[in-house]
Order: structure tokens, then sequence, then C-alpha cells
């Protein structure tokens, strides 16, 4: 049975408002408008030592216009949803546009989309977190921090709880209207350990953040006992292990820490307008460009990367983006090769002959209603190997190397390029067997030749779907959530760095 829309959106004035803004952008001269009314219920819970530190509730209803008058955008929005005021945003809108005419050098032109009237689209989830009350929210992170803190291995636990339940519609001149609702959420924990000499030592839980309800953290989703009981112990294996020696190494790198790289270095330098200098200001170029889209070598023929706004339990997953297009899901890179870019309507028409294609691949989002739309990042993802290897088998082909798990800090030019990773825990390998933890690892290179390395990746039973709820971009600045789905992956000769030493300790 599908989950239906909350009665409270639906009660706002969607439609009435929705057809003042369209009637009278039309009567002021736009070729194109579209409505969006938005609601994002937040709810941010954050626990010290097992204890209630804080807890941010907030929710942010909107209206927004965006018209296109003269071959120029022009945008307004408020926070009143009323058919009075949807109606003067519309003329502000065009009045910004027209003021904005003379500075506007390329035409605003949208790729053409069918007409979806009446869609809908809920996220699939089970339970919607903002039903559990937060009394008992705190008590299951209390409880889990609480277990931590019992072990001798562990001196300080803190444990967070971000919850999104974001609703959205949707309508424009050309006869499309969605109404659509999803919910996200990221539970952490952090365990740190203090040494008497001072120095400590951290490690977190691997949960990637989903799109999901109340039941990742009670249903089996995830196995969380198992891996709140090892915490305390592998914690203790990080503080006492060897520091690496530098070099270089054939790597074997878990989905837990993979997803980063290729947000990072895959997902960022394939959205089309850092490609094309539009983020140069801010958020930064690519070293992908358009020229080089079918001749790229951008990594090994193991290498298969799609976009895909379609994911099940995606945190970028949604039926309709925020131009009208229906999501779907392309390939980015093909046999190593560059073939794709994330898309909105207006640069897919503007970039047809390049590209291939005169559609938009849905990849438009604002974070707000008082937002305008941007290219935003889909679920960008490396797929497995049919009938592939296990993870086990990767390490066994290693006769001297590093598993790599878990997520941690990270740094990235702007141009996408060169890098270097960190992770939670780093494990030796010897003679295709895993002799014990690492600590101050980092691996670098530069994004091609990382790819490039790439021998091999694992079966369906090695991918995991991970990512973040605040990739950030645009000026003014805005947050997305976006999935990264990937295998456990072997690089060969990859180099390895001592970030103690790097830091001259």
């Amino acid at each position: 049975m599908s989950t239906p829309i909350a009665p409270d959106f639906l009660a706002l004035p969607l439609r009435a408002c929705a057809d003042a803004a369209l009637q009278a952008a039309t009567e002021a001269g736009a070729s194109h408008a579209d409505v969006r009314i938005e609601r994002l219920r937040g709810q941010d819970l954050a626990l010290r030592n097992a204890r209630l530190e804080r807890r941010n509730d907030a929710v942010t209803v909107g209206l927004a216009v965006r018209v296109i008058h003269d071959g120029t955008w022009g945008f307004a929005s408020s926070p009143d949803v009323t058919v009075e005021e949807a109606a003067r945003l519309a003329r502000q809108a065009v009045d910004v546009a027209r003021t904005s005419r003379p500075l506007n050098a390329e035409p605003v032109e949208l790729a053409d989309e069918r007409v979806y009237p009446d869609a809908t689209y809920v996220s699939a989830y089970e339970l919607d977190p903002f039903e559990i009350d937060a009394p008992e929210k705190v008590a299951l992170l209390s409880d889990w921090s609480s277990r931590l803190l019992a072990a001798d291995e562990v001196d300080h636990v803190e444990a967070s709880l971000e919850q999104v339940l974001e609703n959205k519609f949707y309508a424009d001149t050309a006869g499309t209207s969605t109404t659509q609702q999803r919910i996200r959420l990221q539970p952490r924990l952090t365990a740190t350990r203090v040494d008497p000499s001072g120095g400590f030592e951290t490690m977190r839980t691997n949960a990637p953040p989903a799109a999901r309800g109340w039941e990742y953290l009670t249903g089996g989703m995830w196995d969380w006992e198992s891996e709140l009981a090892q915490l305390p112990a592998l914690l203790l294996e990080k503080a006492k292990a060897s520091s690496v020696e530098a070099g270089r190494y054939d790597l074997v790198i878990d989905p837990t820490n993979l997803w980063l790289t290729i947000h990072e270095s895959v997902g960022h330098a394939t959205e089309l307008d850092r490609a094309l200098g539009y983020e140069a200001a801010y958020a930064g170029t690519s070293f992908a460009t358009l020229d080089q889209l079918g001749s790229l070598r951008y990594g090994s023929e193991a290498m298969h990367v799609t976009g895909d706004r379609t994911t099940p339990n995606g945190l970028a997953s949604i039926g309709y983006d925020d131009e009208g297009v229906q999501t779907q899901s392309w390939d980015i890179v093909r046999d190593g090769v560059l073939v794709g870019y994330q898309l909105d309507r207006r640069m897919a028409r503007q970039n047809a002959a390049a590209l291939g294609t005169d559609r938009s691949n849905g990849c438009a989002f604002a974070d707000s209603p008082a937002h305008v739309p941007v290219q935003r990042m889909a679920n960008v993802s490396l797929q497995p190997a049919d009938r592939g290897p296990s993870t086990d088998d990767l390490i066994g082909r290693v006769e001297r190397g590093i598993y790599i798990v878990g997520d941690k800090s990270w740094s990235i030019d702007m141009q996408r390029y060169n890098f270097q990773f960190t992770g939670q825990r780093f494990y030796e390998i010897r003679s295709g067997r895993i002799v014990g933890q690492l600590r101050d690892v980092a691996y670098q290179a530069t994004t091609t030749d990382f790819w490039r390395s790439l021998e091999a990746v694992g079966g369906p039973q090695t991918y995991l779907l991970g990512g973040a709820l605040n990739c950030g971009k645009a000026q003014p600045g805005q947050s997305a959530p976006v999935s990264h789905g990937c295998p456990s992956s072997l690089f060969r000769g990859v180099n390895v760095l001592n970030t103690a030493r790097e830091a001259g300790r």
C-alpha cells in the first residue's frame, strides 16, 4: 500500500495558487512560467555521552514563481502561500526578467518535455519518522550510546539523527503538475578513545544516510547490533595500530569509502554546468570538459558509472525534477569512457548538438522555495560486475596492499582532478590476507590516474548505496541530498601518504 501525501500539505491552496501565478505571468508576457509550493519539515537530534544535547525542529513553507520573459529568467518567492501572493510574485518575476534583460547575452530556451498532468510520487518508506515521538528517538540513541560507553575502550560517544520530510507541488504553463513527498534521514554515532598521553582516536558507524523511514533504525535494514558491538574493539585496534609507510599500494576500497571518491571525482566533475564554467566563481569547474565527450579515457574498461534519479531509496531519487522532467537513468562513463553529463532543460537545449540529445535527464533541484532550481547531482553510481568477485576474493588478489573501510576527510581541487582521501579504518593486506589495522593513511591521485588503475569491481553482493545530505553548490548556497552506489573495488599501484608525517607530527 502506497503512503499517502501529508494531508496538511494537500490542504494548502496548491492549485489555486498555481493557476493564479501562471495566469498572471502569461498576462504579463512570460513565454514560460512554473510554480513551486514547498514544505520542508526537519528535526535534528544530538546526544553527547548518552544525554540529549540539542534538538532542533523547523518547518519551512513557501511559494516560488520562475518565468522566462524575452529570453531572460525572472524569479520571486515568498513564505505566504496565498492566491493573491502567487499572482503578485508572478508579476514581480516578470519585472525581474525585464530588469535583467540588458545583462543577458544568452537567451533562455528550454528542452521540450512531455506534459504530466496530476502526477504524484511518494518515496519508498514504511514509517514516517515525524510520527515517532522525539523521546522514543532519544531513548534509542541514548541506549546505543550507553552500550558503547560501557566498553573500556570508549571514553566519549556522540550520537545524532537528522530527518527531513520534503513536500513539493509543481505546475507550469505547459500543463504539467506534480505533487511529491519524500523522506530522508541520517543516523550516526562516533566513539572516541583518549589515551593516557592525551592523544585520541575516533571511529564512526558506517551506516549511510538513506531515503528510508524510521524502520531504517529498527527494522533490520542495517545491522546496528553487530556494528555497535564491534566498534569498541575496532577502535582500540586502530589506536594501537602501526603508522603506515608511505608508498604505492594496491587498494581494495569498500563501498563505505568509495562512494565519497565517486561523489567528488566523478559526480561533481560530470555536472555540465561545472564543465561549462557556470560554477567557476564558487563551486568550481571540471577537467571533464564538453569537447571530451565520447573520447576522454576516464578510467579502465571495468568502470561503468550511471546517473540515476530513480534508484530505490536513493537520496536524489524523485519522480519529477523541479522543471517538470520525469526522472530517469543514463550512462555517464561506459567502458571507462566519458559518455554523458548531468543536465537541466536549459543546458540540454543549449548543448544538444554536442550532447547528442535534446532532452534533460531531470537534474534540476532547489533546496527550498526561496531558491531558484539549478542543476544538481543525480545518484551517480559505479556499477558492479555480474557474477563478480566478493570482497574477500579481491583481497585475495593483493600481495601488498590496504583495505579501506568508511569515509572520513577528503580534499580535491576546484577542477575535481587532484585529490586525497582518508577513511575510518585501514587494514594491511599481505599475500592476500588481512593482517591487522594501520593508521595515518590517505590515498592520493589524479582522477584519471586513479580510475584507470581500477582492475576489478566486485559483484552485486558487495554493492552498497552510500551518500550525503549536504552536497553544497550555487550562489546563494544550496544543499542537496545525493546517494552513490558502488561495489568493493580493486585499484593497483595507488600512492599512499602518511598523514601524520605530512602534518609534521
